[in-house]
């Protein structure tokens, strides 16, 4: 065995001072391991010692900074990703995996996932088939849908270029893989992945398509049995394990309780990091995001997600872990907290459709039943450091919360909220969800004639402010909501985030 500490001791001296030659630190450790020993020492431990490795085989350290966010949008699933997936496939059911008999069992095993998930049953994937099925289905999705989250974190210089993140409930690595290349490939990616069920083994071998520049580690335990004390140390680092990203990817509804479970990996997130719960688009899915976030966030516990022996106790003043919320259903205004819904999700640009979900679909004569390109998502950023996307205060004296619409029926008020929708209007007037973080029921702003003076309620992008003066409050008695008309007289004005 290679002495690894002496292996680290020469690097974190040479970094200072030139690039680290394998071969030369060879030469000062006792019994001069190979070269190649060193290097695969240094691969292993590029991520403690803050190293990339040159195409020349010597390693330097990273620059510091913050990463840029990705490119956007996302229009299509990497080709590297499909033939990564493809070769899976062919391994298990050969180079015509897509039609005869492993065709049907992979479009009947979508089929019965699809109809799990609607019905809110108990979705497994504990056996290879239903990991693929799975794979091939979501894998794009996926992928796109963190890429435009942790966009918002990058935007604003808020993820290092030495990230650690821990993914909880990894799945067959749609996530995983579009953290990956959200991270440049001159900056370094530490990555747990926690999956217990048989997507892990489809996991790995994605992982495996990802860059030089990731360190994954594939943990094959549930979320309650992780043990993140046992990783403290790890490669030589030290002290408690903490992550700069702590993600919840399409797994909440499907843990017996989440808060607590979120809870207790909010312990994981560093200082300065971030915890994201992401979820499809769907009301049931998203009801248990946003139960969770206003958990951690509010201290409130909607019916059905526990208890409040789950939450802290308030006056215990060791217990000051509530959350922020960073994006994209800030509360604007202070110590208000939403009890509306909160049915809010983003919805993006389709992907281009993969080879892999083509070639499956087509031979059934299908008709896209098994092409998902889609990318429709809820989500929170959660924060402990106060940090907001949108970081403005409304005056009291300027703008009403929407909490108090029911004293302003029939009224024009001016409001200040955050756009929460697409268009969700079905041949009518447009209309958006909009939320300030104080409202107690859902809210709509609905733009009944459009001006150059209001333009901007349908133009703004998802999660960005909207200021609305002069706007109409009405009650819709059909909807149980507040619809906040935008007309004539309305002027509306987008501050696109993030606002600092």
């Amino acid at each position: 065995m290679p002495d690894r500490e002496a292996i680290r001791s020469n690097a974190k001296y040479l970094r200072q001072v030139r690039p680290i030659d394998p071969e030369e630190i060879s030469e000062y450790v006792e019994g001069g391991p190979h070269p190649a020993v060193v290097r695969q020492v240094l691969r292993e431990e590029a991520f403690d010692l803050g190293l990339e490795e040159r195409e020349d085989g010597t390693f330097v350290p990273i620059e510091s900074g913050s990463i840029a966010p990705p490119r956007l949008p996302i229009t299509e699933f990497p080709d590297r990703y499909a033939r990564a997936l493809e070769e899976q496939l062919e391994d298990a059911f050969g180079s015509d995996w897509h039609r005869g008999s492993s065709g049907e069992s992979l479009r009947e095993a979508i089929r019965e996932l699809k109809e799990a998930y609607h019905q809110g049953w108990s979705v497994s994937y504990d056996d290879e088939t239903a990991a693929l099925a799975y794979a091939i289905y979501h894998l794009p999705d996926y992928y796109a849908a963190i890429q435009y989250v942790v966009a918002e974190l990058a935007e604003v210089g808020l993820l290092d270029r030495k990230l650690r993140v821990l993914e909880v409930g990894a799945g067959t690595g749609g996530p995983a893989l579009g953290i990956a290349d959200a991270v440049p490939e001159d900056a370094l990616l530490k990555l747990d992945a926690i999956e217990p069920s048989a997507s892990a083994d489809v996991l790995d071998g994605m992982l495996e398509a990802t860059g030089s520049h990731v360190d994954a580690t594939l943990h094959r335990t549930t979320a309650e049995a992780f043990d993140a004390d046992a990783l403290a140390g790890d490669g030589g680092g030290e002290g408690e394990t903490e992550y700069d990203l702590v993600v919840f990817a399409n797994v909440l509804s499907e843990l017996d309780d989440p808060v607590a479970t979120a809870r207790r990996y909010a312990d994981l997130v560093a200082d300065d990091g971030a915890m994201v719960l992401l979820s499809p688009a769907d009301r049931r899915t998203t009801g248990v995001l946003r139960g969770v976030e206003r958990a951690l966030a509010d201290g409130t516990m909607p019916q059905g997600l526990g208890d409040v022996s789950d939450l802290p106790d308030p006056d215990d003043p060791g217990a000051d872990d509530t959350a922020t919320v960073f994006s994209p259903t800030v509360r604007l205004w202070p110590n208000r907290a939403p009890a509306d819904e909160g049915w809010s999700f983003a919805v993006r640009p389709d992907l281009e459709v993969p080879a892999f979900q083509r070639q499956l679909d087509e031979p059934a004569g299908a008709g896209g039943e098994f092409v998902n390109v889609d990318v429709q998502y809820a989500y929170a950023t959660l924060r402990w450091d106060g940090e907001r996307r949108v970081a403005f205060t409304p005056d009291r004296g300027d703008w009403a919360p929407l909490a108090e619409s029911g004293d302003h029926v029939s009224e024009r008020i001016d409001c200040v909220a955050i756009k929460l929708s697409h268009d969700l209007s079905e041949d009518g007037h447009p209309l958006f969800r909009i939320g300030d973080g104080s409202q107690a029921v859902d809210h709509f702003a609905v733009l009944t004639k459009e001006t150059t003076l209001n333009d901007s309620l349908a133009t703004a992008a998802y999660g960005d402010l909207l200021t609305l003066e002069s706007a109409l409050v009405l009650w819709n008695d059909d909807e149980g909501a507040y619809n906040v008309v935008v007309d004539g007289e309305t002027v509306v004005e987008s501050v696109a985030a993030p606002i600092r």
